[in-house]
């Protein structure tokens, strides 16, 4: 059913039958060397003892039993009994001490190698077991089932190990103790990480399987412990000293205090070697913490316990796993699975208590500790160093905290566990799962300077900061910048970078500007710039911004301060390096639309090219049609077929003559560039509608009832002279101008009618100063002003007919009133409706005479 070679002797090898018997055979053998009889039914499995000296062979079989065979003697050592169907694979732990077997009944033991005990059944519900393996040097056991596959990870992954003060490693492989000196290193140049060469030395050997060892407060005595018992050994000789049953063991902070639980509710404490009282807990007791107070931990709190009197001191509801107490004994971290907390123990207060006979309630005394901090990460093992606490977490990063504040000390590469600090050496120790040293730096002096800022005495932190080695002035600012210190933190700096981003964050701009200047990094000439320009310093910040190469700066800096040059020089550097946009930006503002529209020609942007030329240079939109015919004609000629050139489509172009001579008025004031500092004079100077303008100018002229392209030099010097080519005064207040911008009919050439329409309506009120006005311009002088003054304001009223029997004696043919000129009248004796109603004649009159 199985064959297994023998890890000890690899010539001779171990089988297992149905015929109920193991036997032993060697290489080159036809038969057995001998058998081993016991089972009463047939073989399944067995498995070697790899660990130690002991000869041992176990088989598992159909009789439901596990047998633990030595091969030397031929006896059976043990049998183990339990599963309740045929045991199908067995296996001893390489490394734990540890026999796991599997049966078909769909259980897992594991027993105890030295004692034989059952120490946990493990059922995954996947049917029967199969298969079992380990692994040499690791924690992990694999079980394979009908149904699937399980990896369990058992047992610790911490080295069982142990420093004294002095610098003196124990650790045990197996049940051998072994030991190592640092102070063999003394003198040596050792570097942060580098593993360190240690001769090792056997100390001994244990009766029971190390769990756990643990130096007492001043190095003398060691305590190991496992398999349900202790033992104290000397440290020196490895003489046992004291030993008992228990399922653990903790020191007291005192050198021969220390406490044993025997059970889930009953600790003893022991007094110089010698039990001294016996704490029964009303709750069940999951483990126990050593320090200042012993700490009984429960399923989701721990209390506190005075060792002398053996009374409640504080209970904590908090799901503890650990429990560090600094030297002193005033600070303590608790853990948990995510997180840790630090308190401060106040013993005073509870010695006051005590002393004024107040008995302690179920909690203890609640003032007995104050929260310190709570920090969010999984602690892996610790120690404290006076105030400072060293630790490493989930992520192998070895971190100390020095009141509440973290500082990352090194990233691990592989998992390390802590042993402890040696102060003469300011060096941090850590074991890995080899059993390898390593260590890293720890100044005393930047310990002692943290602690000091913290309570606040900076003149005796100064004092320290003198110690400290210039390597570590770095990390000394960063802590300064956390704890809100700048000024500090800038005078400590040596970095450039950081004293940067320091003078940055203090607006030191000289100082920012010297750096900037030293290292020329256009990154650092960006930043110094955009806090120049916070800080209004425009010409620092020009600077700045130019060194850095910051085209999209400039160009906010010289529009803002209205720069012409600086525009200038900024488009031919945009150009010069392709920041097409940003040049284009610099030519708009600085008029040069013609530069802009090539450029858009340039860049193969011809449509954004004629929609630019409709809008600011009309003139050009002919020419860069026909550029968007030839290139829309390499892809489709019949669209290119269906753009229209206002030369030849000038219906399909609406007000586009009105564009040119707004094109033709504007061209000089381009060149006008004003100062920044008359903006909010010409503010709303692009407010103006270009269009109305050009329309009021028009309408102007018709009511004044004249035709600039007839007038002569004269008249128009004249005209000039007496109305200022504009409205007059006196007409503002009765002559309204209607918004609406010009409109031309896109599909038929403008008519007299159509223009009217496009100028707007014109509504006329009753007036003595209108009826003067037109009297003076329309009517002849030998008229009688009061017969044409009536037919006025009847023609105002909307009374046509009225004004008409006014208008009898007027003579049509005095100078200056003529029909085609006329505002009112058309060219035809014809009447026109649109036209009365854009002047406010409501009545329809067909036809009138002259």
């Amino acid at each position: 059913m199985q064959v297994v070679f023998n890890p000890k002797d690899t010539n001779t090898f171990a089988s297992a039958s149905l015929d109920r018997t193991v036997k032993i055979w060697s290489l080159g053998q036809p038969i057995p060397n001998f058998t081993l009889e016991g089972h009463e039914k047939g073989v399944n499995c067995i498995d070697y003892f790899t660990g130690g000296d002991r000869p041992y062979l176990i088989s598992g079989a159909d009789d439901k039993l596990v047998k633990l065979w030595d091969y030397q003697t031929k006896a059976c050592v043990q049998t183990l009994e339990g599963h309740s169907h045929n045991v199908s694979a067995v296996s001893f732990h390489p490394d734990l001490p540890i026999i796991v077997t599997g049966s078909e009944d769909g259980t897992i033991r594991i027993w105890h190698s030295t004692t034989y005990r059952l120490e946990n059944t493990l059922s995954y519900g996947l049917e029967r077991v199969w298969s079992i393996s380990t692994q040499i040097g690791s924690n992990f056991l694999a079980i394979g089932y009908d149904e699937g596959t399980v990896m369990i990870k058992i047992g610790r992954e911490e080295p069982v190990a142990s420093m004294d003060p002095s610098g003196k490693i124990i650790w045990a492989k197996h049940n051998e103790i072994q030991t190592v000196n640092l102070k063999q290193m003394a003198g040596e140049e050792v570097a942060d990480g580098e593993r360190l060469a240690l001769t090792v030395k056997e100390l001994g050997s244990c009766d029971l399987y190390p769990q756990t060892l643990q130096h007492s407060p001043n190095g003398r005595f060691v305590t190991v412990c496992g398999d349900g018992e202790y033992v104290i050994y000397t440290a020196l000789a490895w003489r046992n000293k004291s030993f008992g049953s228990g399922q653990e063991f903790v020191w007291s902070n005192e050198a021969n205090d220390y406490a044993v639980r025997e059970s889930s509710s009953r600790i003893k404490l022991f007094k110089n070697f010698k039990e001294a009282d016996v704490i029964r807990t009303p709750f069940s007791a999951e483990g126990i913490h050593g320090g200042a107070l012993l700490g009984i931990r429960g399923s989701d709190f721990v209390c506190f316990y005075d060792w002398l009197t053996g009374k409640i001191i504080r209970r904590i509801d908090v799901d503890c796993k650990q429990v560090y107490w600094s030297e002193s004994g005033e600070l303590l971290v608790l853990t948990t699975e995510s997180s840790f907390f630090i308190l401060k123990y106040d013993p005073e207060v509870v010695a006051s208590m005590i002393a004024s006979g107040e008995e302690p309630g179920d909690d203890g005394f609640e003032d007995a500790f104050d929260l310190v901090q709570e920090i969010s990460e999984q602690v892996r093992s610790a120690f404290w160093v006076g105030d400072c606490f060293v630790y490493n977490n989930s992520s192998w990063r070895l971190n100390y905290c020095v009141g509440g504040e973290v500082s990352v000390l090194h990233h691990l590469d592989r998992p390390m566990f802590l042993l402890g600090y040696i102060s003469n050496q300011q060096r941090v120790y850590l074991l890995d799962k080899q059993y390898g040293v390593v260590s890293f730096t720890l100044l005393l002096s930047l310990i002692e300077y943290k602690t000091l800022v913290l309570r606040g005495e900076m003149e005796a932190a100064a004092e320290t900061l003198k110690l400290i080695p210039t390597n570590q002035l770095d990390s000394i600012a960063r802590f300064l910048e956390s704890r809100g210190l700048l000024d500090e933190a800038l005078e400590v700096a040596q970095d450039a970078d950081y004293k940067f981003d320091l003078a940055i964050q203090l607006g030191r701009l000289d100082l920012a500007q010297d750096i900037a200047i030293q290292s020329d990094s256009q990154s650092k000439w960006k930043q110094l710039g955009e806090l120049a320009l916070s800080a209004g310093e425009l010409d620092v910040a020009q600077e700045c911004l130019v060194h850095a190469k910051d085209l999209a700066g400039l160009l906010l800096l010289y529009s803002s301060k209205g720069d012409a040059a600086g525009m200038e020089s900024l488009s031919n550097t945009a150009l010069a390096e392709g920041k097409h946009n940003v040049a284009f930006t610099c030519l708009l503002m600085l008029g040069k639309l013609d530069e802009c529209l090539d450029m858009l020609i340039e860049s193969g942007r011809i449509p954004e090219a004629a929609f630019m030329a409709r809008t600011y240079l009309p003139s050009r939109v002919p020419d860069i049609v026909k550029l968007w015919r030839e290139d829309v004609k390499t892809i489709n000629a019949k669209a290119a077929e269906s753009l229209a050139d206002p030369a030849e489509y000038p219906n399909l172009f609406q007000g586009y003559d009105s564009a040119l001579q707004i094109e033709e008025q504007l061209k000089a004031k381009r060149s006008e560039l004003l100062p920044a500092e008359l903006f909010l004079e010409h503010e709303n100077d692009t407010k103006v509608d270009l269009i109305e303008q050009l329309s009021s100018l028009h309408v102007g002229d018709a009511v004044n009832g004249t035709r600039n392209e007839e007038y002569s030099d004269a008249d128009e010097e004249a005209e000039d002279v007496e109305h200022s080519d504009a409205v007059p005064a006196d007409l503002e207040d009765t002559v309204a101008i209607s918004e609406n911008p010009i409109q031309e009919d896109p599909t038929e050439d403008p008519s007299m009618e159509d223009t009217a329409e496009d100028f707007g309506s014109v509504e006329v009120e009753p007036s003595d100063g209108i009826g003067e006005e037109l009297i003076e311009e329309d009517i002849p002088a030998d008229v009688d002003v009061t017969e044409a003054k009536a037919a006025v304001d009847q023609y105002a009223e909307d009374n046509f007919e009225a004004a008409m029997e006014e208008m009898v004696g007027v003579d049509d043919e005095g100078a200056g009133f003529d029909k085609a000129d006329s505002p009112i009248f058309g060219g035809e004796d014809t009447y026109d409706e649109d036209l009365d109603d854009d002047w406010g004649l409501d009545e329809e009159v067909e036809s009138k005479q002259d």
